[in-house]
């Protein structure tokens, strides 16, 4: 898919984890087509290099840095109740962030890491910045738009999906199950947040759509944290794999392009509709799910 295509001008956009990879190469391209983009970053530092670098490249694009740690609930809540203090609007959030690790992790909220940074946190921000979205949509009468870059990676996963009772268990025989497992279980769950928030707005007949993608398989850092997996796929990339162009591509396509207006609930790969695993169409699983993230993103009570 080319860009040319695209025109975001007057939009304003959130894209996690835009500091490198896909995240970086959609962030560029929404700014090229005149989206107003907020870079939302664990590391500002290097958000501000991107920037600068894109700024430089396209002198007419807005691009801002805000901090966001995906791991940890209570920066999660700052960055959006500092966004919704701007009074900017939101008409596209591109929810794209994520970690692979190999070895056992727990998040700064001590849920396992691949869950909470690449799921809970996303479901987290989605719905703190659902509203200024939803008023958005309305005021503008553009439809809204929320891309969840979910990954080939959830079919292969526990029997049922998700393991609610068994979240934090870790696998002592072989750490790099957690490639094939937790991983796995977090993208299965980006899959089924898309889908029950897509039920979800179009019951209240909101004009937002909610659509999961498959980047493809992309030599980017998401193995920073894999010294030997990072290796590996760095020295046989170039041959199998796609280049971060072409691994933003589907996630711009979902953001922008004009054959999706309307569609919602879906999952995308190549730039057109796939089709995702069968567990990540289980309407039943899907609310469950929601219901489960309810539980953890509830802040503690004071007795």
């Amino acid at each position: 898919m080319t860009s040319h295509a695209l025109d975001g001008t007057g939009l304003t956009a959130i894209v996690t984890g835009a500091s490198s990879g896909i995240g970086k190469e959609a962030t560029r391209v929404l700014a090229l087509r005149g989206v107003r983009v907020i870079m939302a970053v664990r590391n500002t530092k290097a958000g501000s290099a991107v920037k600068d670098a894109i700024v430089k490249e396209i002198p007419a694009a807005i691009v801002e840095v805000m901090e966001l740690d995906l791991s940890s609930m209570a920066s999660v809540r700052k960055f959006a109740a500092q966004y919704n203090a701007t009074g900017l609007p939101l008409n596209i959030l591109i929810n794209n962030a994520g970690v692979m690790v190999s070895k056992f992790n727990l998040s700064k909220d001590d849920i396992e890491l691949h869950f909470a940074t690449n799921y809970l946190g996303h479901f987290l921000l989605t719905n703190l910045l659902l509203d200024v979205m939803k008023s958005t949509a309305a005021e503008s009468n553009v439809e809204g738009r929320i891309v969840v870059v979910s990954s080939l990676g959830h079919r292969f996963v526990y029997k049922e999906g998700i393991q609610f009772d068994k979240i934090n268990n870790r696998n002592f025989f072989l750490d790099l199950s957690n490639f094939r497992f937790k991983y796995g279980q977090s993208k299965l769950a980006n899959i089924l947040h898309a889908v029950e928030l897509s039920r979800r707005l179009k019951e209240e007949g909101i004009p937002v759509i909610v659509n999961s993608v498959h980047p493809g398989s992309v030599v980017t850092d998401l193995l920073r944290n894999s010294s030997i997996l990072s290796g590996i796929v760095n020295l046989i990339g170039k041959y199998f794999f796609k280049n971060v162009q072409q691994g933003a591509a589907t996630t711009c396509y979902a953001a922008l392009h004009p054959q999706v207006k309307g569609v919602s609930g879906e999952y995308f790969a190549d730039c057109n509709l796939s089709q995702a695993s069968p567990l990540a169409n289980d309407a039943e699983l899907a609310k469950k799910l929601w219901d489960f993230s309810l539980s953890l993103i509830a802040p503690p009570q004071v007795i």
